[in-house]
């Protein structure tokens, strides 16, 4: 079963595997979108699925789309709006890899019989010598996305392909013109799905309208600057559009959600050294028994950082950076690598 979004990656990922011989079926999710916004979605606009459609017909494999928009609703959607509203900073796309990609597509996938759940994700794996698998990164460094899958347990993990994880970008395009594919020159997906391209900020203010409440703007030390519109509408490491006169550049700092303020202060003020995180995730299924080092990404575009890494029992740990890092934001996932193998990661809290 290949989950097939109507772009080039999954497209490829579904041809490859029919050219290696798998018995191969395309299923598209059917996901939420606001209403008069679904030519928008870009996971499942109604052109994707034509698209999907012509590339399963031109491969000649079976092709469904299965309705999961209540559920995407209530756990994806439901999750980014109750995120701001306790003023942390989502990212819906780990609990869609969780719950939906990785919990209902995979079920629905091993109900009609499938062995494995493809997908056009841009990540490897590999089973160690004493048979448990490891999550690689991708060979092009440009679009891995490991990060987004730290979330597979092993069980899932021996169910999942990832047939363009050992290909660049360019390569896959290639392939997709030596397939005769229509999406081979699709353009990249960006942003959230369900926010159609648009600001989060107002989609929050559509479907979340109590979420955000002036309060005061704040210095570390005390002092009043101004007045912010709503938590929710700022984020960690912010400059632009706090509506503030100052003669240097101020930054977000954090969200003090007690006293409904916002802590502005000078970049030399940003960052700190240490986060925790839980729900963590082992890749292998077992929490390290003591500190280790490890390469440490605290968001999907933060570049790697070093530092160590302190397992706190098996679903909590605490990092401490050897230099300090800008823009750790409560609510984004912190990941651990050793070289090109992902151990884990969780939601910095």
């Amino acid at each position: 079963m290949v989950a097939m979004s109507g772009g080039v990656d999954s497209s490829v990922a579904a041809a490859l595997l029919k050219q290696q011989g798998y018995d191969v079926i395309g299923l598209m999710l059917h996901l939420w979108s606001e209403t008069g916004s679904e030519k928008y979605n870009r996971c499942c606009t109604p052109d994707s699925q034509a698209l999907a459609r012509r590339v399963a017909a031109k491969l000649d494999i079976p092709f469904y789309v299965v309705d999961a928009k209540d559920l995407f609703y209530t756990t994806v959607v439901h999750s980014f709006l109750d995120g701001y509203a306790q003023g942390v900073t989502p990212n819906p796309c780990l609990i869609c890899n969780r719950q939906i990609k990785w919990g209902f597509l995979m079920k629905h996938a091993l109900a009609l019989g499938a062995g494995y759940l493809a997908t056009g994700h841009y990540a490897m794996k590999q089973k160690t010598e004493g048979g448990s698998w490891q999550l690689l990164r991708s060979v092009d460094p440009t679009k891995d996305q490991s990060y987004v899958l730290h979330v597979l347990t092993q069980e899932k993990l021996a169910r999942a392909l990832f047939p363009v994880g050992g290909y660049s970008k360019p390569e896959v395009r290639e392939l997709a013109s030596s397939f005769d594919l229509p999406t081979a020159t699709s353009a990249d997906s960006q942003d959230l799905c369900f926010l159609a391209g648009e600001d989060y900020r107002e989609f929050l203010r559509r479907n979340a309208p109590g979420i955000g409440h002036p309060g005061p703007i704040l210095t570390r030390s005390g002092q009043t600057l101004g007045e912010h519109q709503g938590l929710a509408y700022y984020t960690i490491g912010q400059r632009k559009g706090l509506g503030l006169a100052s003669p240097v550049s101020l930054y977000v700092l954090e969200k003090d959600t007690r006293r409904n303020a916002l802590i502005v202060g000078t970049v030399d003020e940003l960052g700190c050294s240490s986060l925790v995180v839980e729900g963590v995730n082992w890749i292998s299924g077992e929490s390290p028994s003591s500190p280790f080092r490890a390469g440490i990404k605290n968001r999907y575009t933060a570049k790697e950082t070093s530092g160590e890494v302190t397992p706190l029992g098996q679903e909590k740990a605490s990092v401490h950076f050897d230099s300090p890092q800008r823009d750790i934001t409560p609510g984004q996932a912190a990941v651990f690598y050793d070289g090109q193998v992902l151990l884990g990661g969780g939601v910095i809290v």
